[in-house]
């Protein structure tokens, strides 16, 4: 299973003990960036990289932090395919994934610590999606809006 991991510099440290934890896994991980600490960098450039590489890569999972998450959440859904869901909890994570097929994983550095930060991927991860009819239409039913100003 493929992995892009992203995180501004709020969620750096975090992200960095995520990389830890899944190098422990039997996954393929890729770091979008943040590669450095810097306060003057935007949740947007990692949250894009992560968007496109899931987007590109079927089957595939991001995971991306900041501050918040509502930014990453926010700027990773902009991608048509993309379903980022923010999950603050096992239980959220879950649902995420058993009703909407999630593939974007996006967490709070500000509210999560490592050992809440682990639980709430390992659901994430391991949690399938329950494929029924109306479930599926609904997410198609995402991509459907063009863009518009």
């Amino acid at each position: 299973m493929k992995i892009f991991v992203g995180s501004d510099y709020r969620g750096f440290e975090l992200k960095q003990e995520l990389l830890k934890f899944l190098a422990d896994k039997d996954f393929e991980v890729t770091d979008e960036g943040a590669y450095e600490y810097n306060e003057g960098d935007d949740f947007n450039d990692p949250a894009i990289a992560v968007a496109e590489a899931v987007r590109n890569n079927p089957k595939s999972y991001g995971i991306l932090i900041c501050d918040s998450a509502h930014g990453v959440t926010m700027q990773a859904n902009r991608f048509k395919r993309i379903r980022a869901a923010h999950c603050s909890n096992t239980e959220s994570a879950k649902l995420a994934r058993e009703h909407d097929d999630a593939n974007v994983l996006c967490l709070s550095a500000h509210f999560m610590d490592e050992n809440k930060m682990q639980e709430v991927v390992e659901i994430f991860l391991n949690t399938n999606f329950v494929n029924l009819e109306r479930r599926v239409r609904r997410i198609n039913r995402l991509d459907e809006m063009e863009d518009y100003d």
